[in-house]
């Protein structure tokens, strides 16, 4: 009888979530772990193909949390990534410590995400994101800058301060500083990347006293069964003299957003569009956003940075999908277009004249739950590149993705 009591106890255990507590301070270890099999088919290139996660969904991590008292608590999180495909282990992801309030909200201090990514819109309206069919990055229809400050996949802010107001009426907003007079936040290798080094692009803020910001607003309300929401932000990358010499612009880069979401019962719809103002983060990717490194150029690579504006140039974003919900599976739907214009007349040394180049994408799939934390999903994009004539490289091309996957919470 001893023997059956424990081991119904020892189940009933394993079957909540891992959380330790002590002195009235809770520590919940978390993290999600997935595979998918994916095949990219560029035209011109022999058919990629691997089973892992190169978008970087697997993680683990603790989340800390301590009461203060008078309704303050003490929090913290440390999170990593690793790869299912390969032997990869120990990404940096979120680490931050910070305090929190009902009444004031949330300030959190070191790497964090960017409002762009997890607040106002970005992967909070694609069902795909952390996927091969992802709308950020390969997908082409967000910015998905390599520090941080877009939505790209396992991209993080460094040296940031963020905040995040408490909901009142329906309206919210968050916001995130960092420095600018942290010469090591500006290195000199500026573009490209290589295979093993980010470049200075992987790094919001500079040199110079000056400080890089983002801000994103909300409001949502709920009308008997519908839901409905807008959103919208502004994101600036300050330039430093270093990439002043190097890009042969002085501008710094402005990124406007906005969107909206409604949902009816079991259907949803939303969509955002982005304007960008003298690229210098949304002229890359994050790695893991472009399903690889596009920093080598190489052939029959598995990388691919669709939503990358030119350096220095102009462009716009936007992006549409719907959802509908049939019992434990969800079909999804969305596409939209990205539009980088054309530059001329930089400094000598510079990247030079480069053409105007768009790029559409539509997806379909379906992602079916197979528990609360369990699931699998699978689906077809398509993308497609215009002006191909100015933009002759093996990252830009029109493609075919096709994956299917599973992915576990815990």
């Amino acid at each position: 009888m001893k023997k059956k009591l424990i081991s119904l106890a020892v189940a009933g255990a394993l079957a909540t979530p891992m959380v330790a507590s002590a002195q009235g301070t809770n520590v919940t270890l978390f993290g999600s772990v997935q595979a998918e099999y994916a095949t990219v088919n560029k035209d011109g290139q022999s058919s990629q193909a691997l089973i892992g996660d190169e978008t970087g969904r697997s993680k683990f991590g603790a989340q800390i949390t301590e009461e203060l008292g008078g309704g303050l608590k003490a929090k913290a999180r440390v999170e990593y990534g690793f790869s299912t495909g390969s032997g990869a282990l120990g990404i940096a992801r979120e680490r931050w410590v910070g305090l929190a309030n009902d009444q004031w909200g949330e300030m959190k201090l070191g790497r964090v995400q960017s409002p762009f990514k997890d607040f106002a819109g970005g992967m909070t309206i694609d069902p795909f994101a952390y996927t091969t069919l992802q709308a950020s990055g390969s997908g082409g229809l967000m910015t998905a800058s390599a520090n941080g400050l877009g939505s790209g996949a396992s991209s993080f802010v460094n040296s940031a301060a963020r905040y995040d107001s408490p909901r009142v009426e329906g309206f919210s907003m968050a916001a995130i500083l960092m420095p600018g007079d942290a010469n090591r936040l500006d290195p000199s290798n500026f573009y490209p990347a290589t295979s093993s080094q980010g470049g200075s692009q992987s790094n919001s803020g500079g040199e110079d006293g000056e400080w890089d910001f983002q801000v994103a607003g909300k409001y949502d309300a709920k009308i008997q069964d519908h839901d409905f929401g807008v959103f919208g932000g502004y994101s600036r990358d300050n330039i430093s003299k270093r990439q002043q010499a190097t890009l042969g612009t002085t501008s710094n880069e402005h990124v406007w957003r906005g969107g909206a979401f409604w949902s009816f019962r079991n259907f949803r719809l939303g969509g955002q569009y982005e304007r960008v103002t003298n690229a210098i983060g949304a002229a890359t990717c994050s790695n893991q956003a472009a399903l690889g490194n596009p920093a080598t150029g190489l052939g029959d690579t598995y990388g691919q940075c669709n939503s990358a504006m030119h350096l220095g140039g102009n462009g716009q974003l936007w992006f549409v999908g719907g959802q509908y919900d049939w019992g434990n599976t969800s079909l999804v739907a969305q596409g939209g277009m990205s539009q980088a214009n054309s530059t001329t007349n930089l400094a000598p040394g510079a990247v030079g004249d480069l053409a105007k180049r768009e790029f559409s994408q539509f997806t379909v799939g379906l992602i079916h739950n197979l528990s609360k934390r369990s699931s699998l999903f699978g689906g077809y994009q398509r993308g497609m590149v215009d002006d191909k004539a100015g933009n002759s490289t093996s990252l830009f091309r029109d493609s075919n993705t096709y994956t299917v996957g599973m992915r576990h919470n815990f």
